[in-house]
Parts: structure tokens; sequence; C-alpha cells
């Protein structure tokens, strides 16, 4: 299966075994609450899928690579003691409890979460020594003499043999008793999770024109080389800091994450084209609805890819512009929330500076304590940081200000806040002419064509940019979202870009 339905099955089998009866018990024992194994090849976002599930069911994570550790540290250190059995003292060897049961501890009570997910990746690659160990926590749930606690579903993840020649087969008395899980890359599924991170525009778009790149490990005389959907993110990230810097990504810097050759010659081949086309169709003009006639006249007659290149450059500027928006409609949202508490408290009588200053405190803290427990994403911290921030400013404002009256104060924050409610209202107008143009400009260019169809289907996969039409709407949207009423319209659309991808190979040079 993919990524994706491998983590609505992780979720499903979460909530089975979280689940209890009327009594207060698990419905299904802990004993036959079997331990996850997702296999799959490196680089997927077997990870990322786990931090996903315990932020959404609310629950904690514990993540350990488990090739960094020992048979001490895995399992605990032995000693000595006393134990009475029949009227006769033994000495008896026992377990400290090992380090990383000791993070789910710790993370419970950091956190109160008493239910989780504890993820070991690499199962099959631990050393010799610790092998017999962790086919033992899988099967038994145990280190040493230390059990995880109930509640806690144990996930492991692994390589196939192919892609990691270190990996051990599990034999079959332990693959009784794990609940297998075989995923492999799919580009449709990353697409998705690319769009909803918003991963670099130039990394989307030639892999939707090169899908055959995005995922290929190669055993050559030069050793193993690969392009894993992991080294696509991370080089999409570097891209971004890059690019804010001034900075330029060459091949060399291109082969330090996408590892073999051939793909990073072409996608830093790309990458120069990607940025010459910005210019050369004048991607600010179109937005801002100032472009000029012989723009039009040259997309029209680009070939396929560069047209696709375009639209892609086009799509990477409006998903900003929804996503910049979609926060700040955030923002207001949880400050409106809190603001209505900080009102609440002032006319009871308390301090206003102390209110706000334990609003950012209470807010720092859910914060802090979604951190410890693995479930913050960097999505979702973001939101939550931007708001402390600006309740923190608000703070210093009053103070700066001197002593007022609560209605003062009131009035003082209804003003700010009405600064964050007008930001919002110019991001959204700002973003809604920018997609008015765009469109504008691609039905100058390509009439009632299959690529405004293509343009449409891309603008409502986008979670930014459909949420951003769905709050804010764009008419020319809705007139083309017409044609995708019909069920074989993207089937059609891929198979006519197929065809015309083809002739134009077969054109002679």
């Amino acid at each position: 299966m993919n990524i994706k339905q491998a983590k609505q099955e992780i979720a499903n089998t979460l909530k089975a075994y979280l689940a209890k009866d009327e009594l207060g018990g698990y419905l299904i024992p802990p004993i036959r609450q079997r331990p996850i194994l997702l296999m799959g090849p490196p680089g997927v976002g077997k990870t990322q899928i786990m931090e996903q599930v315990a932020a959404e069911a609310g629950i904690g994570l514990v993540a350990y690579t488990i090739t960094h550790h020992t048979r001490q540290s895995a399992v605990g250190l032995p000693f000595i003691e006393k134990r009475t059995y029949g009227g006769q003292e033994y000495s008896v060897t026992g377990y400290t409890m090992s380090e990383i049961l000791a993070s789910v501890y710790d993370l419970m009570e950091k956190t109160s979460l008493r239910e989780g997910i504890l993820f070991l990746d690499e199962i099959n690659c631990v050393s010799e020594t610790l092998a017999p160990m962790m086919l033992q926590f899988l099967q038994c749930k145990t280190f040493g003499n230390q059990r995880l606690p109930e509640g806690w579903l144990i996930a492991a993840a692994g390589n196939p043999p192919e892609y990691n020649r270190s990996v051990r087969d599990f034999d079959v008395v332990t693959l009784d008793r794990v609940k297998r899980i075989d995923v492999q890359e799919d580009f449709a599924v990353w697409k998705e999770y690319a769009r909803a991170k918003g991963l670099h525009g130039a990394v989307v778009s030639y892999l939707d024109i090169k899908k055959e790149n995005f995922y290929r490990v190669e055993t050559t005389a030069e050793g193993i080389q690969f392009a894993t959907a992991r080294g696509w993110e991370d080089l999409s990230e570097l891209l971004a800091a890059y690019e804010s810097l001034g900075l330029k990504a060459g091949r060399e810097v291109i082969g330090q994450y996408i590892q073999l050759p051939q793909i990073a010659r072409d996608f830093a081949n790309y990458l120069e084209l990607y940025h010459k086309y910005q210019d050369v169709y004048h991607v600010d003009e179109i937005l801002r609805g100032t472009w000029q006639p012989i723009t039009v006249r040259e997309l029209r007659a680009a070939p396929f890819d560069e047209k696709l290149s375009v639209m892609g450059l086009l799509l990477s500027r409006l998903s900003r512009a929804a996503r910049e928006t979609r926060r700040q409609d955030a923002l207001c949202e949880n400050l409106h929330a809190a603001l209505t508490a900080f009102k609440e408290a002032i006319s009871a009588g308390e301090a206003p500076q102390e209110v706000l200053e334990a609003l950012a405190r209470r807010r720092r803290e859910d914060l802090n304590r979604a951190r410890d427990a693995g479930q913050l994403e960097k999505s979702r911290q973001a939101p939550a940081q931007l708001e402390i921030n600006v309740l923190e400013d608000y703070r210093r404002r009053l103070v700066q200000e001197g002593p007022a009256s609560s209605g003062l104060a009131m009035a003082a924050v209804r003003e700010w806040f009405g600064q964050e409610v007008e930001k919002r209202a110019v991001l959204a107008r700002e973003a809604k002419e920018e997609l008015d143009h765009a469109f504008a400009f691609l039905e100058e260019a390509f009439g009632q064509g299959q690529e405004l169809v293509l343009f449409v289907t891309e603008l409502t996969a986008g979670p930014a940019t459909s949420w951003f039409i769905e709050s804010f709407g764009c008419g020319a949207y809705f007139r083309h979202n017409r044609e995708l009423l019909f069920d074989d319209t993207h089937r059609r659309i891929r198979e006519n870009i197929a065809a015309v991808k083809a002739a134009e190979q077969e054109k002679p040079l």
C-alpha cells in the first residue's frame, strides 16, 4: 500500500487498541495488541506519518532510531538484588530501566498523557548483541524486566534487504506476533503532502513532469545511488532558504541531496530554466495584471513542458499567497478567542497586563507540551508561536503606555486586534487579485484549452488554494470548474499531455 493508506491503517489500529469497554478495560487485551511493523524503502515518509498520527490522535510520541543504541542503553544495566523464595534468600539479576522506556515515562510525566506511540526506526538493522532483546520487546513488550506501559502502541519500521545490506530477517515466531504493513513509494500521494507542506515549486513541477525520477535506487560500480522522497523534501527546504538569502544552488549542492548523478544534473538544468521562465514570462507582471501581449504569444507557442513549468510558477506564487492569508486568518481567529477571555478577566477586576501575560504563558505551555509529546510539526508550531508573539507584544505596549483603566486597555487591544483583521483583509484582497489575473492571463493564452482544466485541477488539489477559493470565492475558478464535473476529465488531460509530449519528441531537431 502507499504511505497514505498506511497512515490510515495505523490510525485505525491505534483507535482499536485504545478503545475501551463499559468497565474501562481495553477491547483488545494488551497481550493481543500486536506491534506494527512498517516495512518499506528508505525516505518514503514512515517517520512523518507517525508524527501525524500522534498529533491527530492527541497522544504522545517517543521516536528512536534503534541502530544508535547499545544493548545497555536499550535494555538497561544489570544489578544484583536479594529475593527470598521458600524461606531461602537468593541473589537475582535485575535491570535498571532502559533509556527507551524511561523516555516514555518522562513524556508521561511532562505532558500528563498516558497513551502514545513508541516508534523504533530501522528495527531490522540492530547489532547482533541487541537483536535478541529487540525481538523479545516486539514479542513481549519488555526490556529486561521492565514493561512498556499499557496504552502505548509499539510501531517499528525497517527497510527491505535490497535497500540495506545490514538488515536481519525476522523469524516466523516474531513475524507471527506483529502486524506487518508493507509500504511502497507513490508520487501522487507524496504530491498531496508536498502541496500541504508548501514545498518548493521547482521540485513539485519538475517531478510532475518527470515522475520516474521521484524515487529510484540503483546499484552501480560506484556504489548505491539514489533519489528519495526525503531527499526531495530536504532539497526543497534548502532551495527556499538559499533563495531567501540570495544564494544559488548549483549541481554540486543538488547532488548532495539527490544522490543519483543523472537526476541531479537533470534537475539542476531544470532549476535554471525554472528561474529563467520566471524572468522571461515576467511572472510578477502576470500576477499584477500588467503582462505584455508578446508574453501571451510566447507561452502559447511554447512546448508543453514549458507551459507546465510556467503554470507551476503561477501555482507556487498563488499557493504562497493563500497560505499567508490562511495563517493570518487562523491568527485572527485564535486572537479573537484569547481577547474574549481577556475582556472577561479584566471585567472581573484583573490587571490587563497580567491577564495578557497569563494568556501568553498558557499558550506557551500548550506549545511546549505538544512539543514534548512529539505532536508538533512545523506547520502546527508556526501559528501557535505567532499568537504568543502577538499577545506578548500587546502586553509590552500596555506596559509602555503606563497604567490604564480596564476600559482604555480594552480599547487599545481592540484597536491593535483590528489592525490584524485589516491585514487579513489586505492579504485576501491581494491574493484574490493575483488569482483573477492568473486566470485572465491563462485564458488569453490558452482559451478554453486543457491547460485551464489542469490549472483548475491543481488549485482544487492544493489545500491552501482550495481553502482560499472556498473562503473568498473566484468567479473564473467556478466557471472553469464545470469541466471537472466529468469523471474522465483528468484522465483525458493526462492522455493528451502524453500525446503532445510524444509528438514533440518526434519532431526533427
